[in-house]
Order: structure tokens, then C-alpha cells, then sequence
């Protein structure tokens, strides 16, 4: 009866766990911003009636707002996605250590602005980064022991051809024959060598911001991760910067490698490549080494 009683009170757990998660996911969602890198929350307060002055109203409604603010940040930060398996939260459970760097972070959140309201009441905005110093990045993502070295492309799979844009870049198109069914992807398997990033455009698939993306190609094999870059870099900047159109993809530079992804894998986070499309991105890298600089835009 005990073990019953022990295992039904550990399912309940695991599922609230689940669902404080899932909630908190939500929260940070909505106050997010992946492309500034920040995570933003905006607390309000009101002075008590015992207050003595306006001057004391004023500063206790002030304290109050912030105090909400750091509240809300917390709930926010918890929910941001470290990779695709594991939000801020589950990997504070995991780790006292990551628990309070993150209770450091939060509490290092900065004022970006601050009024009092129309109503007598006091909103103050606060803000913790992503990436950079003292940055949630830092608390979260530890040193690998070795840097990994990037992939060779797959033996056997010709990589795709690249052909160029109207506005002076290039993409790697779907290849066709003159009657609409695949064609063969092309023989060449040199780098052009002249791409200052790489775009890949995952609109309509579903893909989930995560601070430490991985893209893989259709076998399954990931061709970028943390492991393979400089750590220092990617904490100060991240690994990649997530936009909606390509106005906001300035960090894959001026003349990209765009290419789209088949899919996306583990819940939402992992964009899939073509094997072809994966080994055009390793060739192009091994000269212009865009992944090594985290020159990385997705489009979702």
C-alpha cells in the first residue's frame, strides 16, 4: 500500500513539475525578446494608506514595483528554453549551483525605466540579459570540457548548389527538373567562399527559441552546437539570433547562405537540414567559418 501511496504522490509531482513548466514556458514567451536578447518584466505598485508623505508614498510604491518586477522575472527567466529539452527551471532542480547563479542573475536585473502612473500608483521595468556579462547564458551553460571540431560533410551525398538572390546573396533552392520532379543536386562540391552568415529559414514549421541551438541534418547528425565554438563567444553573444522576416537577420551579415529547413525536432528546437543543405553549410564554413562566429540567423 506505501509503495502504491509513494508512486501515485511521485506521478503527481512529476506531472505539477510538468505543468509549472509548461505555464512558465508561456509567461516567457510573451516576455522574451530574441532578438535584443533580453528578458523584460514590468512590476507595479502602490504606496499603503499609512503612508506618512508624499515622499514616503512615493518611495514605498516605488520598492513595491520592484519587487514585482523581480517576481515576474523570475517566472519569466524560468521558462526560457536552455536547449530544446530544458527550460531555466528544470535545470535549477537539477543543480544548486545553477539555482543561485540564476538567483544572482535575477537579482542583478537592471532598471530601464521607471514613473510614477497616472493613478498615483509607481511601474518599474526591468530587464535581464540573455547573453554578455552577468548574463543568464553564464549561469546556465557550463565550459565544455574540449571544443569539438565541426562535422566533415556526409561521404557520398553531393552537396546542394547554391544559386544567387535578386538582392545580391545566395540560397540553396529545392532542385528541379524542367518538368517539376527533384532533380539530382549538383556535382560541385567547392565552397564559393564569400558567405557571411547563414540563414535558415524555418517559417511555418513551429520552431521554439532555445539559448543553445543545435541543427542537425536528416540523419540525425548535428552539424553545429555549443561544444563546437568558443565558449567565451558564445556567451557574450549567443549562438544565433531568431527573426520573423529578413530585415531582422543583420548578424548573418550581407551576403548569407540561406537554406531551409525539412523540419524541426525536439519539441520545436532543432531545425533539420537536407543532408545535401548540411554539407554545403560544412563546405562553405571550412572557408568563410561563419559557424565558428556564430554568424547564425534563424527565420520562424
Amino acid at each position: 500500500m506505501m509503495n502504491r501511496l509513494m508512486k501515485a504522490f511521485g506521478l503527481l509531482s512529476l506531472v505539477t513539475m510538468l505543468l509549472v513548466a509548461s505555464m512558465a514556458t508561456v509567461f516567457a514567451a510573451e516576455n522574451v525578446d530574441w532578438n535584443k536578447n533580453v528578458i523584460r518584466a514590468t512590476g507595479g505598485g502602490v504606496a499603503p494608506a499609512n503612508a506618512r508623505t508624499m515622499a514616503q508614498a512615493r518611495m514605498m510604491a516605488r520598492r513595491a514595483a520592484i519587487t514585482d518586477a523581480y517576481r515576474q522575472l523570475a517566472e519569466y527567466v524560468g521558462g526560457v528554453n536552455v536547449d530544446s529539452e530544458t527550460t531555466v527551471d528544470m535545470a535549477a532542480v537539477t543543480s544548486d549551483i545553477i539555482k543561485t547563479r540564476v538567483q544572482a542573475t535575477i537579482r542583478g536585473a537592471r532598471i530601464v525605466s521607471e514613473g510614477q502612473t497616472s493613478d498615483g500608483g509607481y511601474e518599474v521595468t526591468m530587464e535581464v540579459p540573455m547573453f554578455g556579462v552577468s548574463s543568464l547564458a553564464s549561469a546556465v551553460i557550463d565550459r565544455p570540457v574540449v571544443v569539438e571540431s565541426f562535422p566533415e560533410q556526409v561521404a557520398d551525398v553531393r552537396p546542394s548548389k547554391v544559386e544567387p538572390r535578386n538582392d545580391g546573396g545566395w540560397y540553396t533552392p529545392a532542385p528541379r527538373t524542367t518538368n517539376g520532379s527533384p532533380a539530382a543536386a549538383a556535382p560541385d562540391g567547392k565552397a564559393i567562399g564569400s558567405f557571411t552568415g547563414l540563414i535558415v529559414d524555418c517559417r511555418g514549421l513551429g520552431l521554439k527559441p532555445v539559448m543553445s541551438p543545435v541543427i542537425k541534418n536528416a540523419s540525425g547528425s548535428p552539424i553545429y552546437g555549443y561544444k563546437n565554438l568558443d565558449y567565451d563567444k558564445v556567451i557574450e553573444t549567443g549562438m544565433a539570433s531568431y527573426a520573423r522576416d529578413m530585415s531582422g537577420a543583420s548578424r548573418a551579415g550581407s551576403n548569407p547562405l540561406i537554406v531551409r529547413a525539412l523540419d524541426v525536432e525536439n519539441h520545436g528546437g532543432t531545425p533539420v537540414l537536407s543532408v545535401a543543405d548540411a554539407n554545403r553549410v560544412l563546405i562553405e564554413n571550412g572557408v568563410t567559418h561563419f559557424l565558428d562566429n556564430t554568424r547564425v540567423v534563424f527565420l520562424r
